[in-house]
């Protein structure tokens, strides 16, 4: 039995720390890292900064990343996308062209006897409203279907400068506050009603490794590949974050 793999945030189509091209060969290298072992593959959202179906046509780019995915899906690697705040608007593409479901909330899943709580983390918890109000605009099937009637060269071009822009003028809290963060608070709310071994998000971009309020479950993020290079790997035993090829990596626990 092979180990399950996590990773989230890649990303890609932005150039931050170092080039999108340069972050994508990073993790088709990291692909074929953990390919002889891979039994199931979680993308936790946000693996592009933007993204959006046409009903011909999908954002240009990604061969190298897209062709790994295709050639672990042939090998037999299991692997499942969640949409994230970036690329809410994945349609149907990735599992018509490559078999790999794609969800849209966080699911319940037993993996190897353990029970786990999986999704991006957007929206999730307390606050955020203005985002939440956001979300449920683009997620409107009229929202799409005008965005759709926009030349791709028109309408990705605004949604890549919109994006950046809204980069640039966030500023990101490096700090983790414990119990205080929305989707600690999350984690702990739904453990109340029904408990799980591990809660596994994005999103926050740190990779985080907390322990819920019942000291037994735990919280773990995903962190992202724009600073961290992480991800996480769950043998069947034990749940670990790890760092590719970055030395420097840390946890936040």
């Amino acid at each position: 039995m092979g180990k399950i793999y996590f990773a989230s945030d890649f990303h890609l189509g932005i150039d931050v720390k170092y080039t999108s091209r340069a972050r994508e060969k990073q993790i088709v290298s990291w692909l074929d890292q953990i390919k002889s072992d891979a039994e199931e593959l979680y993308l936790v959202g946000d693996l592009f900064d933007f993204w959006f179906e046409y009903k011909h046509a999908v954002p240009k780019g990604y061969v190298r990343f897209l062709g790994k995915l295709a050639e672990l899906r042939d090998a037999g690697v299991k692997i499942y996308i969640f949409t994230g705040n970036h690329d809410m608007w994945i349609f149907d593409y990735f599992e018509k062209e490559f078999d790999i479901p794609t969800y849209r909330a966080p699911i319940e899943k037993d993996i190897k006897g353990k029970t786990f709580y999986i999704g991006h983390g957007d929206g999730l918890g307390p606050g955020d409203h203005s985002y939440k109000l956001l979300k449920k605009v683009f997620a409107n099937r009229l929202c799409q279907w005008a965005f759709a009637r926009l030349h791709p060269n028109f309408g990705i071009g605004l949604a890549n400068y919109l994006s950046q822009s809204s980069r640039k003028a966030k500023n990101d809290v490096v700090e983790f506050h414990g119990d205080k963060e929305w989707l600690t608070i999350h984690a702990n709310e739904v453990n109340a009603k029904k408990q799980h071994d591990f809660y596994v998000f994005g999103h926050r971009h740190l990779p985080i490794d907390y322990t819920l309020a019942d000291g037994k479950s735990r919280y773990v993020n995903l962190g992202d590949w724009m600073n961290y290079n992480s991800y996480a790997v769950f043998d069947g035993q034990q749940m670990k974050l790890e760092f590719f090829e970055n030395k420097d990596g840390k946890i936040f626990s």
